[in-house]
């Protein structure tokens, strides 16, 4: 890559950062949990393997064969798999971490499987400057609420209303301490997974009875629950917008890119645009860049003040040209104030280390273009990344943090 700007390199390469979604390091002793190609693809199953094939694959072995000291000649996906199994996990997630400049990250720890393989939100810390915070994910809460209710209640059934009600009092008052909680930055709808991005705004009482006696129909004390029924999480998803306008805090939304799990017409936030009307005072973060329909997401923050825009997830998951024409589209509409930057870092440091290398450099290449072609001052061209890294997100999140302008030495 060619520096020509040399203000602007200093900002993309070394301002601080705060990654605003991101989930939990694995255990050492989970270190191999789930397939590393799990680092480059949201594909599952069978497809996964042809995952090595794409060109995120063969930027990611070659970034990371370099990280790691191998010759070039003998660098492929394999080699940087075995590579990274010798070393230890310690000097692994130090080895990841250092280069970053990540100064805070905020952590959805209600992925599946967080429980029983990952780290708490707040081991973390030891590769931040500043205390990791956690983002509360709401179908989460809500599932946990329930098979407390079904377990306390299974020898003493009550009436499907009053069950309801007793769900609902308690979901409420469970969101509503996650609110006060300083610990908690802000919350994360998987709606986009369970029922779509086409929240309703209403229903009745009598809508959501019914819609909880589907949702408990047959479940047992022990059952594992998940919530995918259309009413009921929309419903839950209201409540949440309500006390976090109430309260200040983010609710981020998973938006387009996604496993097999979601239906992709339905992931566009497009279908966000009425609940974002409706709730004015709460700020809404749409995730993952909405890929692919940035465009769609960039509007939305263009005309509500409400709405922000998080270009997380297409690093390393897209190829170079991909990213880049991501950010040029995020760029095309959201004013710079309103747009967020994540990792989406998940199980293996190297999502961390990929995540943030490759998005420094797509924010790079894009505006100097903008600088060569004098539709930016490079003095605005440096404001746009600091706002991007770090400003936008201290400030929405309420994090009062002063950038560690030392972090990267």
């Amino acid at each position: 890559m060619t520096i020509t700007y040399e203000s602007l390199a200093l900002a993309a390469f070394y301002y601080p950062a705060i990654d605003n979604h991101a989930h939990p390091f694995l255990t050492a002793s989970q270190r191999s949990a789930f397939d590393f190609e799990g680092l480059i693809s949201e594909a599952q199953g069978d497809a996964l393997k042809d995952s090595v094939y794409t060109l995120a694959c063969f930027r990611a072995a070659a970034e990371l064969g370099n990280l790691y000291g191998m010759e070039e000649d003998d660098v492929s996906w394999e080699a940087v798999k075995e590579k990274r199994a010798s070393l230890d996990y310690d000097e692994l997630c130090a080895i990841n971490m250092k280069p970053t400049g990540i100064q805070c990250i905020l952590i959805d720890d209600g992925l599946g499987g967080v429980n029983e393989l990952a780290e708490s939100y707040s081991w973390h810390d030891r590769f931040t400057t500043s205390p990791t915070k956690r983002i509360v994910r709401v179908e989460v809460v809500a599932q946990n609420t329930l098979e407390q209710l079904v377990e306390q209640y299974n020898a003493s059934p009550l009436s499907t209303d009053v069950l309801c009600d007793a769900f609902s009092s308690r979901f409420f008052e469970s969101i509503k301490a996650s609110a006060k909680d300083p610990e908690v930055a802000g919350f994360k709808s998987v709606a986009c997974y369970r029922t779509g991005l086409d929240i309703s705004l209403n229903c009745t009482s009598e809508e959501i009875q019914n819609a909880f006696a589907e949702a408990t129909d047959g479940v047992r004390p022990g059952d594992k629950i998940r919530l995918s029924t259309k009413v009921l999480n929309d419903y839950l998803v209201r409540i949440v917008l309500e006390i976090a306008g109430q309260y200040k805090k983010p609710v981020q939304f998973h938006t387009g890119l996604g496993d097999n799990d979601i239906k992709l017409v339905k992931s566009s936030p497009a279908h966000m645009q009425p609940i974002i009307e409706a709730y004015p005072d709460t700020t809404f973060v749409l995730l993952h860049s909405s890929y692919p329909y940035t465009q769609d997401a960039g509007y939305l923050a263009a005309v509500y003040k409400n709405a922000y825009l998080d270009f997380g997830e297409i690093f390393p998951f897209l190829s170079g040209d991909g990213q880049r024409a991501v950010i040029r589209q995020v760029l095309e509409l959201s004013p710079a104030n309103k747009i967020l930057w994540s990792t989406d870092g998940h199980w293996w440091p190297e999502s961390f280390y990929l995540g943030v290398k490759q998005s420094r450099e797509a924010l790079y290449e894009v505006l100097a273009e903008s600088v060569r072609r004098e539709e930016l001052t490079e003095t605005q061209a440096v404001a746009i990344v600091q706002m991007a890294l770090f400003e936008n997100s201290n400030r929405i999140y309420g994090l009062g943090l002063q950038p560690n302008l030392s972090i990267l030495g």
